[in-house]
């Protein structure tokens, strides 16, 4: 019931098409920059919602929040 080489070549194989593909998790940045530029994006994120609710918009997405 040996496989033979066949589980090593089908990695191999994974892992060219995922180089290929050029996506990788290291953007190059440390995670100390990484976390500073995620929580930059979360305060813009949270100023546009709180700016969109004081201007009175509905930021419920369309849904009705008032089931009974």
């Amino acid at each position: 019931m040996t496989r033979g080489n066949q589980r090593e070549k089908d990695r191999e194989r994974a892992q060219a098409r995922n180089t290929a593909k050029g996506k990788g998790k290291d953007d190059g940045l440390t995670p100390e920059q990484r976390r500073e530029r995620d929580a930059k994006a979360l305060q813009e994120k949270a100023a546009k919602k709180a700016a969109q609710a004081a201007s009175g918009g509905d930021s419920s997405g369309g849904k009705s929040s008032n089931k009974k």
